[in-house]
């Protein structure tokens, strides 16, 4: 394959590139991925109107979010680990979201810091934040991040336990292997030459660059995830928003709403902004795909919040239809993770191009010039 022509292409790239245990990271849902299938397949069935002699020789794909000009409304999702997907991959990204114009979100579980990713771009990421038990803690990181100069901080808020999630159980990601398997992976991962080179021999340091003081005794993944499972706070509330409030000056962004109810909480409780998102159907098996949910909760609460949509877009024409059923702007989260594995910076570059263009062919057949103004009236 040389000429990468959809997101499906780098997925494939990533596949041989990867070992296997990451690219399961990456790829994989909770239980038997239905609603990882249905995250994709919900964004397919939605009919556009197509529209002709509509004088579609300029289009506008910028728009502004919490403050931020963009040049299409995208960005890229946190993503934990990526940076074991290529050397530094956190800041790769970061850099490649940037010159395409738009912005990234850095997870809490990032390999790069707040701090080393910042200093490789010229305007500051997103954070992304998991509540922990130590708040001392957290006080600590959003106070890193806010002197990062991190612009919005993105809460999510549905990981209250991490979800079962079978591809990491059988890499050994979230639990021990028998001597026979870690064999397996062992050798798995060394003939994977290009990555151990890049990234296990060139991309060191591999910690958690947000969490090394709060966990210095976790080593290896199956460990990590025993810490997770330890120190993720299960007893989260809404009344813990304002917790976040105190400690936080900026744009506060709720992410891993379905519920209508749940996103009338959220502006109850002081927040700018949610993302329509079930963590990439990694977590509850079963539940609304983020396409289904976004129409209802758009229609409760879009007047108040900045809505955003999460979840199974892999195109440019899935960017509008999500902004179709009520999004003012998307995150892409295996998108670019995919390009990432792929071709490193230049890989989440060519992402982003691809996707912008897609999204520019299906405003002109639909007719809409400005994707500020796509709304339910491009459906049919």
């Amino acid at each position: 394959m040389t000429v990468p022509a959809s997101i499906g292409d780098y997925r494939a790239l990533a596949r041989r590139r990867l070992p296997r245990m990451l690219f399961d990271y990456i790829d994989g849902g909770a239980y038997d991925e239905i609603t990882l299938a249905r995250n994709v397949q919900a964004l397919r069935e939605v009919r556009l109107r197509q529209r002709v002699m509509r004088d579609v020789s300029s289009i506008s794909l910028s728009t502004e979010l919490f403050g931020q000009a963009l040049s299409m409304p995208l960005v890229l999702a946190p993503v934990g680990l990526s940076g074991l997907y290529a050397r530094r991959g956190e800041v790769q990204a970061a850099r490649a979201a940037e010159g395409a114009g738009v912005t990234s979100c850095l997870s809490t579980m990032s390999i790069c810091s707040i701090e080393e990713v910042a200093a490789g771009v010229r305007a500051p990421p997103w954070f992304q934040l998991y509540m922990i038990k130590d708040r001392g803690y957290m006080r600590e990181l959003l106070g890193r991040a806010a002197a990062a100069g991190a612009p919005v901080l993105v809460f999510t808020v549905d990981l209250p336990v991490p979800g079962a999630r079978y591809r990491e159980i059988r890499a050994g990601l979230t639990g021990a292997l028998p001597p026979a398997a870690r064999l397996g992976r062992a050798l798995d991962t060394a003939r994977r030459a290009g990555w151990m080179a890049d990234v296990y021999f060139g991309g060191r340091p591999h910690t958690f660059g947000n969490l090394v003081a709060a966990l210095p005794q976790a080593k290896g993944p199956s460990a990590f995830w025993v810490w997770v499972k330890e120190n993720f706070d299960p007893s989260v509330t809404w009344d813990d928003l304002a917790w976040v409030r105190r400690h936080w000056s900026g744009p506060i962004v709720v992410k891993g709403i379905l519920d209508v109810e749940d996103a009338r909480a959220a502006a109850d409780a002081g927040a700018d902004g949610v993302i329509v998102s079930n963590h990439g159907g990694r977590q509850l098996d079963g539940c609304l795909a983020s396409a289904e949910a976004l129409p209802a909760v758009a229609e409760a609460v879009g007047e108040r919040l900045t809505v955003l949509a999460d979840g199974g877009i892999r195109s440019g024409l899935d960017v509008l239809k999500a902004l179709a059923l009520g999004a003012r702007g998307c995150l892409i989260g295996r998108a670019w993770a995919y390009g990432l594995a792929a071709r490193g910076e230049a890989g989440v570059a060519e992402v982003l191009e691809l996707l912008r263009r897609e999204l520019m062919t299906a405003m002109a057949l639909t007719g809409c010039t400005d994707v500020k103004a796509a709304n339910r009236h491009l459906l049919v």
